[in-house]
């Protein structure tokens, strides 16, 4: 069986590619590069037969990878360079070799261009459609263009492919000249608002598929926040359980818990004040629900509690604070576990973080859900 080689560029835990490997066996990730000790850490335990350096892109020399992982055909390329690295972006130039002067992005377009792939899918947030009135993006498709790479992108909603959130990403795709372009169809339906961009046409939504066909349906309701963790104990502030509370309850937990664990882990509840317990005991769907002699100031989304019988919204790096992005459990006192959020990420339980709580939280909450990356796998294998 012929393998197809994977680099994964601010792999971070390694969520996107692990989801790429888990749409086809031959996937199989051969090199992941993040700037954080404790991410690369993370990923070298979930990707064992990887190759995992940690430092800054910019210092990272293509020839040095490829010596690492005794190759220069890689099949895939995929990864997304953070915001800041587009703020200095300029037209492309280095192409082979460190420039101290490059952006993140034209670091990652230097691996596309050394290392050839048949396909690069680049991540990021659905505000780099907009940023600098739209310039950004074209500056990036262009120099893939000039690269030899025929490009095309979409906002992906995570719920739509069987994740419990509505995380809303720019994906796009590119493809050596000539080739087709595949982006993944929706498994999964919801009727929630989402935040969407402006050109329809961008935006992958269940309304461009039929929900029955034949009285059969097609399309799967979304997962919710209850399908997602409701075989995990109930626990109070300060609490830690380490045992399920049932057998899984439906087809996404029997997914979360395909290893059949004994115990379950990070499944530890914030220790809250008094008066944020108070303020807990109050909360509904968003801040207005709160008196306001309990609170100074917030977004209209913070001490806010999750809808049950929806997917969640996005999760940020700091869910297990209550005054985080609507972040409160369905029915119990205090803000989700880090067990709960990395359920609503789509990482199965046996997925190992490594860091202390605080540090776990945030890659958790930086990551792309594994789930989406299946997503995208199985429409790379068309491509492919």
């Amino acid at each position: 069986m012929q393998q197809l080689k994977i680099i994964d560029l601010f792999c971070g835990t390694g969520g996107f590619s692990h989801g790429l490997m888990s749409a086809d066996p031959r996937f199989k990730t051969v090199f992941g590069l993040d700037v954080l000790p404790i991410a690369g850490e993370t990923f070298s335990r979930n990707h064992k037969d990887a190759i995992s350096i940690v430092s800054d892109i910019r210092k990272v020399r293509r020839s040095f990878v490829s010596e690492q992982i005794k190759t220069n055909q890689v099949d895939v390329i995929v990864g997304g360079p953070p915001c800041q690295g587009f703020s200095s972006l300029r037209p492309f130039r280095s192409s082979t070799e460190d420039d101290p002067r490059n952006s993140l992005f034209e670091e990652y377009a230097s691996f596309v261009n050394y290392f050839r792939p048949k396909a690069f899918v680049l991540e990021n947030v659905v505000g780099l459609v907009t940023y600098k009135n739209g310039n950004t993006i074209d500056a990036m498709e262009n120099c893939f263009h000039e690269l030899g790479y025929d490009t095309e992108w979409r906002i992906l909603n995570a719920a739509h492919y069987g994740v419990p959130q509505k995380r809303e990403r720019l994906i796009m795709i590119g493809v050596e000249r000539g080739g087709k372009i595949k982006f993944p169809e929706p498994t999964h339906y919801f009727s929630g608002d989402t935040i969407g961009v402006k050109d329809r046409q961008k935006l992958i939504s269940t309304s461009q598929f039929d929900l029955f066909t034949n009285d059969k349906i097609i399309l799967k309701p979304a997962v919710t926040v209850m399908n997602a963790i409701s075989d995990l104990t109930p626990i109070h502030s300060g609490e830690i359980s380490h045992e399920y509370l049932t057998a899984p309850q439906n087809e996404f937990q029997k997914l979360m818990r395909f290893e059949d664990l004994n115990e379950v882990s990070l499944h530890q509840a914030t220790a809250h004040s008094k008066k944020m317990l108070e303020i807990i005991s109050h909360a509904g769907k968003n801040i207005s629900c709160i008196p306001k002699h309990l609170i100074s100031s917030g977004f209209s989304s913070c001490y806010s509690r999750l809808d049950a019988d929806e997917p969640s919204v996005t999760i940020t790096v700091n869910f297990v604070h209550p005054a985080s992005n609507r972040c409160i459990h369905p029915y119990q006192n205090r803000a989700l576990t880090p067990r709960e959020g990395a359920r609503l990420q789509s990482f199965n339980d046996s997925y190992q973080f490594a860091g202390n709580r605080s540090q776990i939280t945030k890659q958790i909450g930086n990551a792309v859900p594994p789930l989406l990356g299946k997503a995208i796998g199985d429409a790379l294998k068309s491509i492919l």
